[in-house]
């Protein structure tokens, strides 16, 4: 995601490096290179065109601070005007005062629409809420069989009526049902199409009509480039949507759809899809998605993330077995689990400040651990939690049931037990040594300070 968008704007940038001062011809000829890459990424032209507009008058404002280095200096306004580009600040759902509160699905078909209702599902959940999935396209074959399969891997429920096909009733009588079941939230999932249509438009703003959503939320393919824009718009200006869904950014997309969208339609960027698990689901936030495209990294979200998927008894049960030097190969299993879980590789890796630049032209496979998984599979309870056993023939053994190497096996218990050790250092020096005493060394300072 923003691959190429972010190394353009690094290579605009490198104009400005060992220049003195910021004048209006080296920031012209900056902005005209960051120009092309809004360009090139699929950003609306008039969207570039304003926004490079913007930046050159508060660059040239601001070229009385002297003491900060021109690229800096451009950076920060760049990262500034780009957040309030793509909306400012995050909004999520609405809740309603009155429960349940509905949120209507809208978007074209293949827009990853019903997929993105079973994450929003799961994603409200984990903030406490009960919600109820409504099945409302009864024109998609299958449609019904996918919201099923995506509840139940929620483990939430979902109302559907196979026999009726009118999806107007089918969502008046899911909230009825919902509202008897002390559900507080129903997620109403509608048919798409391949493009905009009349007949489209005219159903899903009498579903709204009907049921006086609490929210519509407008799902749309981010790889679709401009035309998302375009879709964007169509739908807003029949049904007045409250906020975008952005899918398929893990993919091969420039990103444009995400720099313009929110100022195409003034609606806000409220969530972005970035995979195919449910767990795959993220708050937009314009100040993040800001930092990664000029390759400062996303700390914050990589911190969520973790946070979601951690386990607060395992963890101090790692902590112990760590502080003792015990760790196993099911314990690093479980970790690399935990870490899957989080999402796409590349796409944490990019999190990490400075990381998409030196990973720049690297593949990171997103199945990266399965070598190393296959390794700790194949071997026995006993060699898992007795790293120490292992010895030739047992790691012979290793190899041909993994598919892997002999010496692939040797690489991976030698960076095992190299972490062990690490670890078992940095928890003595962090706890001051043995039995919680400082080192004789830092002792002996401390004693002198305390006598001086």
């Amino acid at each position: 995601m923003f691959e190429n968008l972010s190394a353009n704007i690094d290579t605009a940038f490198r104009k400005l490096k060992g220049q003195g001062r910021i004048t209006e011809i080296n920031v012209a000829e900056t902005l005209k290179e960051i120009r092309r890459a809004l360009i090139d990424a699929d950003v609306n032209y008039k969207v570039a065109k304003e926004f490079t507009k913007k930046v050159k008058d508060e660059a040239l404002g601001r070229e009385i601070l002297i003491a900060v280095k021109p690229g800096e200096l451009m950076t920060k306004i760049v990262h500034e005007e780009l957040t309030a580009l793509m909306g400012g600040e995050n909004e999520g759902v609405k809740i309603s005062k009155n429960p349940p509160t509905v949120v209507l699905i809208a978007g074209l078909q293949g827009s990853g629409k019903t997929t993105f209702t079973g994450k929003l599902a799961q994603y409200m959940k984990g903030k406490g809420k009960n919600p109820l999935l409504v099945a409302c396209d009864v024109y998609r074959p299958a449609a019904i069989n996918q919201l099923s399969v995506l509840a139940e891997q929620t483990e939430v429920e979902v109302y559907k009526e196979i026999e009726n096909k009118n999806p107007v009733e089918i969502a008046e009588n899911g909230i009825k049902y919902a509202k008897s079941r002390g559900k507080d939230l129903v997620i109403v999932d509608t048919a798409g199409r391949l493009a905009v249509d009349e007949q489209m438009m005219d159903e899903i703003q009498a579903i709204k009509e009907n049921i006086n959503p609490s929210e519509i939320l407008f799902v749309v393919d981010a790889m679709t480039g401009q035309d998302a824009v375009n879709t964007a718009k169509a739908f807003n200006d029949r049904l007045d949507f409250d906020g975008v869904v952005l899918t398929k950014l893990d993919g091969d997309t420039r990103g444009g759809a995400a720099i313009s969208i929110r100022s195409v339609v003034e609606k806000p960027i409220k969530f972005v899809s970035t995979g195919e698990k449910m767990s795959d689901l993220d708050l937009f936030f314009p100040d993040r998605m800001a930092s990664r495209i000029l390759g400062m990294g996303d700390v914050l979200t990589l911190v969520e993330r973790a946070q979601q998927q951690f386990d607060e008894r395992k963890a101090k049960e790692w902590e112990g077995k760590m502080r003792k030097g015990g760790l196993d190969f099911d314990d690093f299993l479980s970790q690399i689990q935990t870490i899957k879980k989080m999402g796409n590789l590349k796409d944490l890796i990019s999190m990490i400040p400075g990381m998409g630049k030196m990973m720049k032209g690297v593949d990171i496979e997103d199945d990266a651990f399965k070598h190393i998984e296959a390794i700790i599979y194949s071997m026995t309870k006993e060699e898992r939690s007795k790293p120490a056993i292992l010895d030739g023939s047992r790691k012979k053994r290793i190899a041909n049931g993994s598919g892997r190497t002999v010496r692939e096996v040797n690489e991976l218990i030698k960076q095992f037990s190299q972490m062990k050790k690490m670890m078992k250092k940095m928890n003595g020096a962090g706890a001051g040594g043995k039995k919680g005493k400082l080192p004789k060394r830092l002792a002996g300072r401390r004693a002198r300070g305390a006598r001086r």
